[in-house]
């Protein structure tokens, strides 16, 4: 099953809430995202899935946000939710080892999809994709599974990593501002430890 098959299926087959990741309130990601980019700058929720992120963006205030994932099923229950609300969102889907064209962007938010990318080209695809739509200066929100933590999510083998793997993957253009580390609790009780890191697109040498 692909990529876009495989996400498709979870998302038609299981409730928004009895997901893994499932998060009624996405305390680490507003935080980190409302410390580095003011409303009125453009916020991409990459991998979101249903996520409930762009609702609380929204309540308080954010003008330009972008919400992307693979699965269209996925985002038609984000958009389902939110109602009239939705029109006020760029709903994009899209395989980000793709090279879908995106519009530039000041802070790129991803909790969870980087780590299912397990091969070295799809990594380097991710990467190039952060660097052509992340303006200079702008922020890299990003929260994978940690060393410690789960070796498989969803049917599939994941990539665990911590700021050094992170910083080695994205290279020299982006500084490692923070690195935090947060047990995620799912709906079933399971505890999942997960890598927080934000990182900044150094500026380009005048």
């Amino acid at each position: 099953m692909d990529r876009e098959s495989h996400w498709n299926h979870v998302y038609k087959t299981k409730s928004e809430d009895a997901v893994s990741w499932y998060q009624r309130n996405p305390a680490h990601s507003v935080a980190y995202i409302t410390k580095h980019a003011e409303p009125s700058k453009t916020v991409i929720d990459v991998g979101a899935g249903a996520s409930f992120l762009v609702d609380t963006l929204l309540d308080v205030g954010y003008e330009n946000l972008i919400v992307l994932d693979v699965s269209s099923s996925a985002l038609e229950v984000a958009k389902k939710r939110l109602g009239s609300r939705a029109d006020l969102v760029q709903w994009v889907v899209a395989d980000v080892t793709k090279k879908p064209e995106l519009p530039l962007t000041d802070l790129w938010h991803d909790r969870a999809v980087l780590h299912f990318l397990t091969e070295a080209e799809d990594q380097v695809a991710y990467r190039d994709l952060v660097t052509s739509t992340l303006s200079p200066s702008g922020h890299l929100v990003l929260a994978t599974f940690a060393l410690d933590g789960p070796e498989r999510c969803s049917g599939l083998s994941v990539q665990r990593h911590d700021g050094a793997s992170l910083g080695k993957l994205l290279g020299l253009e982006f500084e490692l501002l923070n690195e935090d580390r947060e047990i995620h609790v799912t709906p079933t009780g399971t505890e999942q430890r997960l890598c927080w890191t934000v990182f900044r697109r150094r500026a380009a040498e005048p």
